[in-house]
């Protein structure tokens, strides 16, 4: 069966105290986060920077050194199952305006709830509720 492993990142940027999460729109309908396949001798983090540059125009992310989110599925391409793990970093960015690749067909910042309704798959939603709490869970530490 074949394999692929990819990297993605949740990008978030902070607006009146609440992180704003930015999903794209695939060209084939689905909501989801940056993301794409790791390249042959490219490391994670190369991975994640690149696609993020390539499907955005992000450059100024600052990585969440302690949040890691794997997830895997089976799809069918060209009649094959595949097994997909996709590694899931969060990462901050300063930048508002998105310059989105010819793969996708719109792109949006939302709210936390928002991105809940959004997003297109389970394991995106799943990998928002963790990234979300560690947003939380490093505000309320810069408070005490």
């Amino acid at each position: 069966m074949p394999k692929e492993f990819s990297a993605g990142v949740v990008i978030y940027r902070m607006e009146r105290g609440e992180p704003k999460y930015l999903i794209l729109k695939h060209e084939r309908g689905h909501w989801d986060f940056v993301k794409g396949n790791v390249e042959k001798n490219e490391k994670l983090r190369e991975t994640m920077v690149r696609e993020t540059l390539e499907e955005t125009g992000i450059r100024d992310l600052k990585f969440n050194d302690d949040f890691e989110n794997k997830i895997s599925y089976f799809y069918r391409r060209q009649g094959k199952t595949v097994y997909k793990e996709v590694v899931f970093h969060l990462a901050e960015t300063k930048t508002q305006q998105i310059r989105i690749s010819p793969e996708h067909v719109d792109c949006d910042w939302v709210n936390y709830e928002d991105a809940l309704k959004k997003l297109s798959y389970e394991n995106s939603r799943k990998t928002l509720i963790k990234a979300h709490k560690k947003i939380k869970e490093k505000q309320k530490t810069k408070k005490e």
